[in-house]
């Protein structure tokens, strides 16, 4: 390969690289490949400026197991680059920039269109293509064009376009967006507010960290129109001080925001004043709940309120609030633009539109995708995620985050929306879904989810408190073989009384893993009490290991590595083990070269 210092200078007037710098692209060290993309643009004779135009970032692309991706467009042709390093930059100009051969060992594969093809993409398609640190990139590709087209006409109109659109609140149960904006907008008051929740704590769930992390212009975009529509002058951005490319990303949108006139006095001359503020929330799971939120950014403990009256009565410091999600208002600007029918044309008659949703868990194409609502869950699982990894069986999806069901294999071809997703006992939430394959125990699962919930609860109301605790420390005895007669009852009992009787929503869903895992799996927590054996093999205390006679080459390793001397072995005869003497530290499964060991 030709040294640089000696290769010809290329053309740059038509070329990008574009990099993914999400969180996913940073971990993986897109920040090194963009600097090393520049450092040697600039070592070919190319100035500084020009290379750092046609070296940009992009947010997340959706496909994070694939990073660092890059892209490369030149002469009207694009190729995209996967698992790329730094030390794999001057391959790619050399051969693919001078001298016009694309690297193809290093292009995407099928898999990765096959994430991206069956994808409507309306929130994420300039999460991967604009730089969210210029509002130049956000405006040329029809930012704030909505909010122009808002301003132009008067609030009631915006509600109505709102409420034509079936536009349904995208971070918990589904609450119709303009029919909230409604009840607030008709009250009376000198003050009103509207809040952005970034406060995104699901294990598992980055949706609204990467919008923000790749087009922060477009939640501010939508809460104007909303602090307009409604009649709010302030605005709040409540997001967990655990993201912090978001935060700075979202500090620089604001500061070019109101350079530009878009945030402030008289915006677009309308006679309309609105700004917005960042609140750093402390990482507690609660403050997710909108009354909790509040007493948040009032500087009070993180503590729900009973409700009615609702936040859009009286919210944050006792006046009418909004609070919607990052996905909901960042939906706002193109609902308007596009308008209600083009939005309600997209998804199913009660539930419009499009849904982002992490996938990971047990799955080949881990990942942030965009699809319409009504989509099944096995085009999801099988189409875009590609299935679990070497090719093991499905066993259940869990949809809304620690909160939410498990919905099994069985119902595989459900559509995704909200009304269908309640009627199986999971939810929606704000779109976390993960996918287990048959290695997993669902007692387990709904153990983890139980431990994080309880965890997480404010203390406020007993039910939650209490209750929670109750249901995990009796999932955490049969999943130690202390499991007994008539405790499947008591975790049914005590699970719907903690849903009825909880103050907020954290108390009333945390049970759903319970409840739904015994009503798909209830063969599972059977043989885990009446059996003394976890059928997936994962709790370790009723973890047994046999010896398949029939498969045992009678080689002595298992009896040789044994710690306990718990193996009995003779020359020319199969392995035994004493499950009185075993401790199940599992040596004998590893080392058996033979699989002869289950």
């Amino acid at each position: 390969m030709a040294s640089t210092n000696t290769v010809r200078k290329p053309s740059v007037k038509n070329l990008t690289i574009k990099v993914c710098v999400g969180t996913g692209g940073l971990a993986a060290g897109g920040q090194e490949v963009m600097n090393a993309f520049s450092r040697k643009l600039r070592a070919l004779g190319i100035k500084a400026d020009i290379a750092k135009k046609c070296v940009k970032k992009t947010g997340c692309r959706g496909c994070c197991s694939k990073d660092v991706l890059v892209d490369v467009r030149m002469n009207g042709n694009s190729a995209t680059y996967q698992h790329i390093s730094r030390n794999k930059v001057e391959r790619i100009i050399q051969e693919h920039i001078i001298d016009g051969n694309i690297v193809k060992e290093w292009l995407v594969g099928p898999e990765y269109h096959a994430f991206h093809d069956r994808k409507i993409k309306i929130l994420l398609k300039q999460c991967g293509e604009i730089d969210p640190e210029d509002i130049g990139d956000y405006t040329s590709s029809g930012g704030y064009k909505g909010l122009k087209k808002a301003l132009s006409g008067n609030p009631s109109s915006v509600v109505n376009v709102i409420k034509k659109s079936g536009l349904r609140g995208r971070g918990g149960a589904g609450f119709p967006t303009g029919l909230k904006w409604e009840i607030c907008s008709n009250e009376e008051s000198g003050q009103k507010y509207i809040i952005c929740n970034a406060d995104e704590g699901d294990p598992g769930a980055f949706m609204d960290r990467s919008v923000i992390e790749g087009n922060p212009h477009s939640v501010i975009e939508g809460m104007i129109i909303g602090g307009y529509a409604i009649g709010a002058g302030r605005g709040y951005i409540y997001i967990r001080a655990e993201y912090p490319v978001a935060i700075s990303r979202l500090r620089i949108a604001l500061k070019q925001a109101r350079k530009k006139g878009f945030l402030g006095k008289n915006i677009y001359k309308s006679g309309f004043d609105f700004d917005i503020r960042i609140k750093e929330g402390a990482g507690a799971f609660v403050c997710g709940e909108e009354t909790a939120l509040m007493a948040s950014i009032e500087g009070q403990r993180g503590m729900p309120r009973s409700k009615p009256p609702f936040p859009a009565q009286k919210g944050l410091w006792g006046k009418p609030t909004i609070i919607n999600n990052v996905e909901t208002l960042s939906t706002i600007p193109h609902i308007i633009s596009n308008g209600a029918k083009w939005f309600s044309s997209i998804g199913t008659k009660n539930n419009s539109g499009t849904k982002i949703f992490s996938i990971t868990g047990k799955i080949n194409n881990t990942g942030l995708i965009e699809v319409p609502m009504g989509i099944s869950l096995r085009e999801v699982v099988y189409d875009i995620g590609g299935g679990c990894p070497q090719n093991r069986e499905l066993k259940a999806v869990q949809t809304g985050g620690p909160s939410g069901g498990c919905i099994p294999a069985s119902l595989i071809d459900m559509p995704l929306d909200y009304d269908s997703l309640s009627s199986v006992g999971s939810m929606m939430g704000s779109g976390g879904m993960v996918v287990m394959d048959d290695t997993t125990c669902m007692v387990d699962m709904a153990k983890f989810f139980l431990e994080f919930t309880q965890n997480e609860s404010c203390g406020k109301c007993l039910p939650c408190r209490v209750g929670n605790k109750r249901l995990y420390e009796r999932l955490k005895k049969i999943t130690e073989g202390r499991g007994k007669k008539g405790d499947i009852e008591f975790l049914l009992s005590l699970a719907d009384d903690i849903k009825i009787t909880s103050l907020c929503g954290l108390g009333q869903t945390a049970p759903n893993p319970v409840l739904s895992t015994i009503k798909y799996f209830r063969n599972e927590y059977e043989a885990h009490i009446f059996e003394g054996r976890c059928p997936a093999g994962v709790c370790e205390a009723l973890r047994q290991y046999i010896v398949k006679a029939e498969v045992c080459k009678m080689c002595g390793k298992c009896f040789k590595e044994c710690p306990a001397e718990a193996i009995a072995w003779e020359k020319k005869q199969p392995a035994v083990i004493d499950k009185g003497k075993c401790i199940k530290c599992g040596r004998c499964f590893e080392v058996c070269p033979f699989s002869a060991i289950k």
